[in-house]
């Protein structure tokens, strides 16, 4: 092991062992001789059943879920999952989006405000903030001579509408060709000298509140403005607020903890590298809220759960093509069902002639090779024949309503394109005849029966000792 990933590791299991002998936080149970204190057995109690949760348990019920996800973990720091690299960097990339901004004080984020809030002030070189609202009649680069008369007698009209009386939010809202301001009357946000085109700021800024202009040109085409409303900058604690989301939303605090974090590493006696250093504070803030110390530990057994129920149990039961079929024939009666099923594909045609053409294609290939052959012989330059592949019974798919299962009366709704329809596959009256026909089914059950007996031998493994007097104070002490 290298002494970084041995440095990490330590910090981190000196972190989660926390205080559990304390008599303010006692031993609820041990896992294979590991201690659980209390107060991590109620953050994930309370965690896992609160309100939303449908399906609440009690605390005497949830012991022993509890167990086995612990027991999984134990297993996968056995196997010595977490000092893997892939395991480092995700754990490392979770720590990191908590702890980083907690590095960071409100302090040095209202420096950012107000240092903002005076480059703000400075641009505006004592001029006011607008709130302008404009129609546009868009005239592109290079636009023809005729393009140019008709934007031009288009704006034009739009502003004698205006002159006869008419309404600028209505005629923006039907006219102008800026949408998104357009839906809204035209109406532009706050807007300040220099966010806007030389050609709009100058026409805005010599507008007075609710005046209009006449018609002018600029890069995008011919405008109108209406000036809404213009005002002084307010005093900074009056924006502070505003100001303050705007700069934790440009992740300032991310950008200000690699300062802090840099400059720890260059004053470090240990000369720390980044990663020590944020071991370091993980363990230090976590010492100092225990609410952190256990989010930290969710995310450090999480992954360790996920990885070893995946390595050892979901992807080999997935992959393995002889278990399946040897479960599926084992299992085979509890698969059956009392209406018939098709095992195919229904599909979808620009052209009458594909229609033929594709069952042709298909015809006594395996159905896992459909789809490959169909996008190869037909949809290479472009798509002409959509595709439906799956298992169907009554009342799934109208167009196997209509010509798999004869049900009359319905018509099926085709892709608009695709008028012709074709469909190709097996009729299974009392059940699937092989364990592909409902792979997704026989590999969840597969992966089901594994984890049991998996689950068996680790509780012949690590021991579970609960103290039953502790349990009973779990959220009442």
């Amino acid at each position: 092991m290298s002494k970084k990933i041995f440095f990490t590791s330590y910090l981190i299991l000196a972190m989660l062992s926390g205080a559990a002998a304390q008599d303010n936080d006692p031993v609820v149970m041990t896992i294979g001789g590991e201690p659980v204190s209390r107060s991590e057995f109620e953050y994930n109690y309370n965690k896992n059943n609160t309100d939303a949760v449908i399906d609440r348990k009690s605390v005497e019920e949830y012991v022993d879920m509890f167990a086995v996800y612990k027991m999984k973990v134990r297993a996968a720091l056995d196997a010595r999952m977490d000092t893997v690299a892939s395991y480092q960097k995700e754990f490392h990339q979770y720590r990191d989006q908590q702890i980083r901004p907690l590095l960071v004080s409100d302090s040095l984020i209202d420096i950012e405000c107000r240092k903002y809030y005076d480059e703000m002030k400075s641009s505006l070189a004592g001029k006011q903030l607008l709130k302008p609202a404009h129609i546009l009649v868009m005239l592109k680069q290079h636009a023809s001579a005729a393009e140019q008369d008709a934007a031009k007698e288009r704006i034009d009209s739009i502003y004698k509408a205006l002159s006869d009386g008419g309404d600028f939010r209505e005629l923006a809202i039907a006219c102008s060709d800026d949408k998104q301001t357009g839906s809204n009357g035209g109406e532009l946000p706050w807007v300040a000298p220099g966010q806007l085109l030389k050609e709009f700021e100058d026409v805005a800024y010599s507008l007075d509140k609710g005046q209009v202009s006449t018609p002018f040109l600029s890069p995008v085409g011919y405008h109108i403005v209406k000036m809404a409303d213009r005002k002084d900058l307010e005093p900074f604690d009056s924006l502070h607020a505003q100001i303050h989301r705007f700069v934790e939303n440009r992740g300032i605090r991310m950008q200000l903890s690699q300062q802090i974090i840099d400059s720890l590493c260059h004053t470090s006696r240990e000369r720390m590298n980044a990663e020590q250093i944020l071991d370091r504070e993980t363990e230090r803030l976590c010492a100092e809220d225990e609410n952190l110390k256990y989010l930290v530990q969710e995310y450090h057994d999480g992954l360790l759960y996920y990885n070893i129920c995946n390595d050892s149990i979901w992807e080999p039961a997935k992959s393995d093509t002889t278990g399946l079929e040897k479960y599926f024939k084992k299992n085979k009666r509890k698969y059956s069902w009392k209406v018939p099923h098709f095992n195919g594909m229904v599909y979808y045609c620009k052209y009458s002639n594909d229609v033929a053409a594709v069952k042709k294609a298909v015809r006594k290939k395996e159905d896992d090779k459909w789809i490959g052959i169909i996008r190869d012989k037909f949809n290479k330059d472009s798509i002409t024949v959509k595709m439906d592949k799956r298992l169907f019974a009554k009342g799934d798919n109208k167009a196997a309503d209509k010509l798999i299962f004869k049900v009359k009366d319905i018509e099926p709704k085709t892709p608009a394109g695709y008028p012709y329809i074709g469909y190709v596959g097996r009729m299974l009256k009392k059940g699937p005849s092989k364990w592909t026909d409902i792979s997704q089914k026989v590999i969840q059950d597969l992966q089901e029966e594994r984890m049991k007996e998996f689950v068996a031998t680790l509780r012949k493994r690590y021991t579970v000792v609960v103290d039953e007097e502790i349990l009973k104070t779990v959220n009442n002490h």
